[in-house]
């Protein structure tokens, strides 16, 4: 079925962005990705819509990327969707076990009726042949939406609790350092939830709370039925631009502070400090190996090592890695061979995952895995779902979780004050 094109000349204003969203809801199935005007050397669109679906994959990780495969074949068309951590398990001999608030499919996708592109200038409206009557009066309905401006208030009677307890913490990391020190890892990341029961949350207006105080690069607006992702990520997974990949994973983190000269001052510190340095390397070098499976020979290169980036909340140490493919390897198995990313596992990639597993004590689900599109061509963007808060309005339970890397000099007082650094934005959010 083909898509019909229509064009607006438009301000992507945060007034017109709040007016998307609002009239979005009419719908069971919403993604908003925005970039927040960030300046991207490896971005397609300033924003993107996709809602109501046309048709849907939603599975457990059994056999997963065989069934998003085959239904991509069957469907060469836009698609936007999330992979799970979990979708872990398909990919090696491992399992997830631990416990599950959120309750989240481990694999979801949707072809979307109506899609919007936006650039700087206009909006591409591309929706299918069955709709396509509906275009103008669409778009005169998302321009008459009533905006309230909201101040930036928390949700209500919200009480946060935590997973894993202080101590436990300490412990956990301890036996991570063990493990280390055994040979068993050189680095892990290691997660802990926060989370709140009987519990609802109003998600357009935390999620406008999020994106605010952070600006992130990735901010994603997910809604699938009772479930929700806001998501104030700062970390892109892997994008595909026809026969270019590009991953830039996040390891090293420092608080922003109000003076510029000590904030500039401490974003130096970040740079130039062996620890943060020697676990950016590691997961960079993870992935040049991820990626040198299908790479062609020769082609995998680092655009960027360790450079720091300076979002609303923190300093970020992310470096850059690039590699060219056969124009024909299939774009699925291209993720299966990355998955799960390397800045949210460890090295080696499999007995990480096998000691993360057995140390937390919450099911990652949709933490720590991706969220993104497909284009028709078969090109895709996936970000990294951390700093993020998830939703199932029907289960009443909401929940976010943090984590770091674990390496032989971490000490675990400081690995749990940068959990709460991490936090900070989404506690904010939900308890003020």
């Amino acid at each position: 079925m083909e898509r019909i094109l229509k064009k607006y000349p438009i301000s992507l204003t945060d007034s017109l962005k709040r007016q998307l969203l609002l009239w979005a809801q009419r719908y069971e199935e919403v993604i908003w990705l925005d970039s927040n005007d960030h300046n991207q050397n490896h971005s397609s669109y300033r924003a993107l819509l996709a809602v109501d679906a046309k048709s849907k994959i939603e599975i457990g990780a059994s056999h997963a990327f065989d069934a998003l495969a085959t239904y991509r074949k069957n469907t060469p068309d836009w698609m936007f969707g999330y992979l799970s951590y979990d979708l872990k398990n398909d990919v090696e001999q491992l399992h997830s076990r631990n416990f599950d608030g959120l309750q989240f499919p481990d694999l979801y996708f949707f072809r979307p009726k109506k899609v919007f592109l936006f650039t700087d200038t206009e909006v591409e409206m591309h929706y299918l042949e069955e709709v396509a009557d509906e275009m103008e009066k669409d778009w005169e309905l998302v321009n008459q939406q009533q905006v309230k401006t909201e101040s930036l208030v928390s949700e209500e009677n919200i009480r946060i609790r935590l997973r894993t307890s202080k101590d436990n913490y300490f412990a956990k990391v301890n036996e991570m350092l063990r493990h280390i020190d055994r040979g068993d890892i050189y680095e892990a990341n290691f997660c802990q939830e926060f989370f709140a029961e009987q519990t609802t949350i109003d998600p357009i207006r935390a999620f406008h709370h999020l994106n605010e105080i952070s600006i992130p690069p990735f901010a994603t607006f997910l809604r699938l039925g009772d479930l929700y992702a806001l998501s104030a990520s700062p970390e892109r997974y892997l994008r595909r631009e026809g026969t270019h990949v590009v991953s830039q994973p996040i390891k090293g983190t420092a608080k922003r502070l109000e003076d510029p000269v000590a904030d500039a001052e401490m974003a130096r510190f970040l740079e130039n400090d062996p620890k943060e340095r020697s676990e950016n390397i590691m997961i960079t070098d993870l992935v040049r190996n991820d990626l040198s499976r299908f790479a062609i020979k020769g082609s995998v290169g680092v655009e960027e090592l360790c450079k720091i980036y300076s979002f609303e909340q923190v300093h970020q140490m992310i470096s850059t890695i690039t590699c060219e493919i056969p124009e024909d390897f299939p774009s699925v198995s291209l993720i299966k061979n990355t998955f799960p990313m390397g800045s949210m596992t460890g090295a080696p990639k499999v007995s990480a995952m096998k000691i993360i597993e057995n140390l937390e004590d919450a099911k990652r689900g949709l933490y720590s895995g991706a969220i993104g599109y497909f284009t028709p061509t078969g090109d895709f963007d996936f970000n990294v779902v951390i700093r993020s808060i998830l939703y199932n309005a029907q289960a009443c339970y909401v929940s976010y979780s943090v984590g770091g890397a674990i390496t032989a000099k971490s000490i675990p007082e400081n690995e749990y004050e940068e959990c709460l650094l991490k936090a900070k934005a989404m506690r904010k959010v939900l308890e003020g």
